[in-house]
């Protein structure tokens, strides 16, 4: 199952288990720990606490929810952060991956973590991101489980401040703002850009009298490229499997790969039983954030992924921000899907996944 970020109140959490980010003695905390215990029932979450006593430092327990829409919650105990020198991280990772592991052992399906450690611990919040993205995503390799990390806000992201400033000036390079009422709609506003761009392959005299394409005029085609021009193995390929359905081509692309099923799947942060409806299904019709997540999963190129995107019936749009920074992740051979959710979740766009 997939690995997904939300901003959310954790306590509202619709999960089989949520996180309490305890102390060692499992008393009542601040924050995140206080509104848990109010929400669960003071009285009784702090009775059954005493009852298990104690909980180490990368260790977790687990207590029924109470009054919470959770079932359960697990009390996981992360490190104090002591300048990253004492074996912070390797604790905070085994804080995420024993309340998995724990919730695993309970045959739960779901559970909501908070940021561990980052509040009064003093663990800096990009490294803490960058430890809990590490620690999921290695338990999901191996396990079925819908893992959802609850940020209040966007300034603990991991994503470094390198690859932000590179992909905002790519969104200011090639993110058009439709403005006109006629084109709201980013689809039929990519229409129209395609339209537009054919007329500028037209051909211009020059002082010989011979023949050239014309110059000097800016390509409207989205994402800053040219007009396109159709190369012989593109045009080969289609014909070959113009027929072929967004399934049969996402299979095919698996086999010739040499992957497996699961991998694939859990790579591209996708639930086992949406892939098993897309196997058994060669007329299925995926929407567009699972057509791009299995692009990344696969480590399409751009024309690949565009080719799989047209089988399920969709196209990039220059006016879709959150096309553009799919964009840029393919163009730039970047297909790490949690890094790519990050810069999504940045900027406030729908993450790739379930």
């Amino acid at each position: 199952m997939p690995f997904l970020m939300i901003r959310n109140d954790i306590t509202k959490v619709q999960a089989d288990a949520i996180v309490n980010p305890a102390n060692t003695d499992l008393l009542e905390g601040s924050g995140t720990s206080r509104a848990i215990y109010e929400a669960a029932g003071e009285e009784k979450l702090i009775k059954a606490c005493r009852k298990i006593g104690h909980c180490g430092f990368g260790e977790a327990v687990i207590t029924p929810g109470f009054g919470l829409p959770a079932k359960y919650i697990i009390h996981a105990a992360g490190p104090v952060w002591m300048g990253g020198r004492h074996g912070e991280e390797e604790v905070l990772y085994q804080s995420y991956w024993n309340s998995m592991k724990l919730a695993s052992e309970y045959h739960l399906e779901s559970i909501a973590f908070p940021l561990l450690s980052s509040g009064n611990y003093g663990y800096p919040k990009d490294k803490a991101l960058k430890t809990a993205v590490h620690a999921i995503s290695d338990f999901l390799m191996e396990e079925e489980m819908l893992v959802y990390l609850v940020l209040f806000d966007r300034e603990a992201l991991a994503v470094g401040k390198k690859l932000s400033a590179s992909v905002k000036a790519y969104i200011d390079d090639h993110y058009v703002e439709v403005k006109n009422e006629a084109y709201r709609d980013a689809d039929a506003f990519f229409e129209y850009q395609v339209r537009r761009s054919v007329s500028y392959v037209a051909e211009a005299p020059v002082n010989d009298g011979a023949r050239a394409p014309a110059q000097a005029m800016a390509s409207p085609f989205p994402m800053g490229q040219a007009a396109p021009q159709v190369s012989k193995r593109h045009l080969d390929a289609l014909m070959h499997r113009k027929n072929e359905t967004f399934s049969q081509m996402l299979l095919r692309l698996i086999d010739e790969r040499g992957f497996k099923d699961a991998y694939v799947y859990k790579k591209a942060n996708v639930d086992r039983r949406h892939f098993s409806k897309i196997r058994n299904d060669t007329e299925y019709a995926p929407n567009k954030k699972t057509v791009l997540a299995f692009a990344i999963a696969l480590e399409l190129s751009m024309d690949e992924t565009k080719d799989l995107l047209m089988r399920a019936g969709f196209a990039f749009s220059c006016c879709s921000k959150f096309d553009v920074i799919i964009c840029y992740f393919i163009e730039n051979g970047m297909y790490d899907i949690f890094e790519i959710n990050e810069m999504l979740f940045a900027y406030g766009q729908p993450v790739l996944g379930e």
